[in-house]
């Protein structure tokens, strides 16, 4: 492909992914095959809504080297595996689409998925963990990838999905978003047991002390929430912006607005997830890695396991998130 053309279909596909949901804020990244030796990639913690055909960073595959006005993406060592396992892939997201995570978390040996929808994925495999961006985690793709999967779930982490082209690579994670919901268990149908009044006035209070509040009340959060138990970091993103859990607390007004002065999300029972941020944008971002841990941890309850991150993993992870990501993102 034209470089010239691969740069706006990369600016486009960032656009895509934040629409239907597949990734959050500058998570995941994507990347198009140039010829036998190049690529383009998206930059390193660039707002996909920002991001210009100039800020798109070409790549040698055989040297690493690049060329642009920004580094490539953290994550550029899967993308260059997939390139090199498959001579034929000329486009590679990598997304971290909600019930594809779940599923890299638990179940997939027992994933209800038809013979067609598997030809159509290009088979699928579950990857060992790594820290993102570490060699152990570009191994363990790799190790997965040279199985003949063009699909590939990161445990704790989310998806990388190779296809022939972009349209083929897009439908392929939409595919498998649909595959991964209709296998998800937990209790999802949960429903507000306090009355909206209860609700809205805790959200005047919180609104009064913090500009950007929201109240997230999916029923996997409200499940959640009513559990009485906090939910535990199993995925990076989360690890990353909101850290190791969300806590639990009362419906009291002031205790929730105290456990807010430490942690930017709380679980309120009967309610909901509470959520703040210093900015709209991370606002909408938290909503959907709070949606995005309800649904995992039901997920895995369901499964009875516990598959959460590594606790020094999530402090090195946050630190490096607040020291670095959520700067370079402005």
């Amino acid at each position: 492909m034209e470089e010239k053309n691969a740069r706006k279909l990369l600016v486009d596909t960032g656009k895509e992914l934040l629409e239907t949901g597949l990734v959050a804020r500058t998570w995941g990244n994507v990347s198009c095959r140039l010829d036998h030796d190049n690529i383009v990639i998206t930059p390193s913690g660039l707002d996909y809504k920002k991001t210009k055909e100039e800020d798109i960073v070409k790549m040698s595959l055989t040297s690493g080297e690049h060329q642009g006005i920004h580094k490539p993406s953290g994550e550029r060592r899967v993308h260059i595996a997939a390139y090199e396992v498959f001579p034929e892939v000329n486009f590679v997201i990598h997304t971290h689409q909600t019930y594809a995570t779940a599923l890299g978390l638990a179940g997939f040996q027992a994933l209800d998925i038809t013979k067609e929808e598997k030809e159509m994925l290009g088979g699928i495999m579950l990857a060992e963990y790594g820290l993102p961006g570490m060699k152990k985690l570009t191994n363990a793709v790799q190790a997965a990838l040279k199985t003949g999967a063009k699909v590939v779930l990161m445990i704790h982490h989310g998806a990388l999905i190779c296809g022939s082209s972009q349209e083929e690579t897009m439908n392929k994670a939409i595919l498998l978003e649909k595959i991964c919901k209709r296998n998800i268990k937990g209790n999802l149908e949960e429903k507000n047991k306090n009355s909206a009044q209860e609700a809205e006035q805790l959200m005047k209070a919180v609104k009064e002390k913090y500009r950007y509040a929201s109240l997230v009340q999916t029923p996997s959060a409200l499940a959640c929430a009513n559990s009485g138990k906090p939910i535990y970091a199993q995925v990076d993103d989360m690890a990353q912006m909101i850290g190791r859990k969300i806590p639990i607390t009362s419906g009291k007004t002031k205790e929730v607005i105290k456990v807010l002065e430490k942690v930017n999300s709380v679980l309120v029972p009967g309610i909901g997830v509470v959520v703040t941020s210093e900015t709209e944008d991370d606002m909408a971002a938290l909503e959907l890695l709070v949606e995005k841990a309800a649904v995992c941890n039901l997920h895995t309850t369901a499964f009875h396991v516990k598959a959460r991150v590594n606790i020094i993993h999530t402090a090195l992870m946050k630190f490096v998130y607040q020291k670095k990501y959520s700067k370079q993102k402005v």
